[in-house]
């Protein structure tokens, strides 16, 4: 589980009060014949999965698989601990092979991109780009990240691992590790990948922490996003209420598996904050016993926030989904453990005519065990990803040429 993208979060006191009520889905609530939406474009989706959005019409022509129900794979899929654990242990891991690029940033950090071996001699340069951005403690190596990878390449797409710092053995020159709501190195990656391939439509897909990362990203930098589309996965979007269901019950185990992992790659370069002259407790970053406990030590220092609460409050990506200005796709399970359905901000989805959120009625925390590759293969969720990324790739025009 060291590697497992689950999430992180605490609650402020000033935003107690801070909730996303799950309101009724009537903006686009299926029946179980094909009914038809209030822009007259047929609607085939199956009555098994929750579908809203401001830009729902707009999108359903994307997706071919929605019609179908969503059937959990037995046993696994109907309890959400064993689908999330199952899932983070046994999927296969496809075998890709990966040219890896370091980027140095402009604070003199370093980002790991692995991009697919042989792609940059076998693709055209007008190629799509997909993005890829893994959770918290993820990267490239990660089952789920390598199965949407391997479904995306197969379509032709270029597909590049974006690496948080420190991740997935990346190298850190600075003091400072993977965060929730740093986003300058996305706005590096995305202005990177766009300056090397111009001609090519450049999308992003994120899970978990990478999903809040990304749609902060999509909010805060609207006016210079150069992405033509993404998609976020399982996305806690509210940190605070987030944290205060990971401490719950048995979703402890999440919780001390992340401090696990987060501690080991603190680990390996804790001789870059020993000699920081700040606030940092590298003890605790080494011996956290809580991921609560390491942010505090570690993570908000290293932002430059006063406590662990207000880093919490300000790296919720719900505060700017009324910002995003492109096509996007959230897909969330009613029974994450780590990403509570309650937390997401259906309202402001509603109202964005940008945005399409999909919920199903199971799938655990990356997990989605079903579909015609379960238990073992691809999670349900990637068919629909491409599905929707196709769609927009095929009726979008090229970006000019900067």
């Amino acid at each position: 589980m060291a590697t497992s993208p689950l999430s992180l979060t605490s609650k402020p006191p000033s935003i107690t009060r801070l909730r996303h009520q799950r309101p009724p889905l009537t903006t686009v609530r299926a029946s179980a014949a094909t009914v038809t939406t209030t822009t007259g474009m047929p609607d085939h989706h199956h009555p098994s999965l929750e579908i809203t959005g401001g830009g729902a019409d707009r999108f359903l022509p994307a997706f071919n698989t929605l019609h179908l129900p969503y059937k959990p794979f037995p046993i696994i899929g109907w309890n959400r601990h064993l689908e999330t654990i199952f899932a983070a242990f046994f999927r296969t891991v496809p075998e890709v092979k990966y040219r890896r690029e370091c980027l140095r940033t402009q604070d003199n950090g370093t980002i790991a991109l692995d991009w697919v071996y042989g792609d940059h001699r076998s693709l055209p340069s007008d190629s799509p780009i997909l993005i890829l951005l893994p959770g918290l403690t993820g990267g490239s190596q990660d089952s789920y990240v390598k199965h949407m990878l391997v479904k995306a390449n197969s379509k032709g797409w270029r597909v590049v691992v974006f690496n948080s710092r420190g991740c997935s053995n990346s190298p850190v020159t600075t003091p400072q590790l993977q965060t929730a709501s740093f986003t300058a190195d996305t706005c590096h990656v995305v202005d990177h990948v766009s300056s090397r391939y111009p001609k090519a439509s450049i999308y992003a897909v994120g899970w978990s922490l990478g999903g809040n990362i990304l749609v902060n990203y999509l909010g805060r930098e609207h006016h210079r996003c150069s992405l033509s589309g993404a998609v976020s996965l399982c996305n806690p979007f509210n940190l605070v209420i987030a944290d205060e269901n990971l401490r719950k019950g048995f979703n402890n185990i999440y919780d001390r598996a992340l401090r696990g992992g987060l501690s080991r790659t603190f680990e390996k370069h804790a001789s870059l904050f020993e000699e920081m002259h700040d606030e940092y407790n590298v003890q605790a970053g080494l011996n956290p016993r809580t991921v609560r406990e390491y942010d505090e030590a570690i993570t908000r220092v290293s932002l430059g926030y006063k406590s662990v609460d207000e880093y919490y409050s300000n790296s919720c990506s719900c505060h700017v989904v009324q910002h995003v200005r492109i096509p996007l796709l959230c897909i969330q399970a009613a029974n994450d453990p780590i990403a509570p359905i309650e937390a997401t901000p259906y309202s402001d989805i509603k109202d964005n005519p940008n945005c399409m959120l999909i919920v199903t009625p199971q799938g655990g925390h990356l997990g989605w065990v079903a579909g015609d590759d379960a238990p073992f293969g691809a999670p349900w969720t990637d068919n629909v990803v491409i599905e929707f990324l196709e769609h927009l790739q095929k009726n979008a025009s090229k970006p000019e040429s900067s």
